[in-house]
């Protein structure tokens, strides 16, 4: 019992003493700074989260999704790598980068939204305008109104429809009813 004790003390002194020296990797020669680690997972994050459509339009642009992040930012997946264990060793840093990619992330999305609302409301307002034109014109058709050139505008084709209409149940009014199943 007391040889039992004595193996799990020395265990948890040994495993104290061994993590207590874990000192985590070294600072990379070519450490990607935090602002443009942030900007590299900003454009990580929008690739993959962009949708089949949109992933088949950089596929026949010839984009290369998986190298296109690097060779924008100029650097290269060994690089990205370590400075990516760096960071995430160091959590207090990799904190910082990723409260600063949430925060962008949400001002983009704020953004598209304010743009996507604009954009509904001009079109909106196009329908309304098409709508009011359309009316004025059926006002001034059914006024009687000439062209410009002093032509007599064409019925409106609601009326001549309705026309027709009439027209047809007057000749199926003079034809004989159906015998019912009674």
């Amino acid at each position: 019992m007391i040889l039992k004790r004595l193996v799990l003390l020395v265990s948890v002194i040994f495993i104290a003493t061994a993590c207590s020296k874990l000192k985590g990797p070294d600072k990379p020669k070519n450490l990607i700074s935090k602002d443009k680690m942030v900007d590299i997972l900003i454009d990580a994050k929008l690739i993959t989260s962009a949708s089949s459509k949109n992933k088949i339009i950089m596929r026949d642009s010839s984009l290369n999704m998986k190298t296109y992040i690097y060779e924008k930012h100029k650097i290269d997946s060994l690089q990205f790598a370590l400075s990516n264990n760096y960071y995430a060793f160091h959590i207090e840093d990799y904190e910082e980068i990723y409260t600063r990619l949430a925060d962008s992330l949400d001002k983009l999305k704020k953004r598209l939204k304010k743009q996507e609302a604009l954009e509904w409301k001009e079109q909106t307002k196009r329908e309304a305008d098409s709508i009011e034109n359309v009316l004025k014109e059926k006002e001034r058709l059914k006024a009687g109104k000439k062209d410009a050139l002093g032509i007599p505008m064409i019925k409106d084709s609601v009326q001549i429809d309705d026309e027709l209409l009439e027209d047809s149940i007057k000749e199926i009014e003079g034809l004989v009813e159906p015998i019912s199943d009674n």
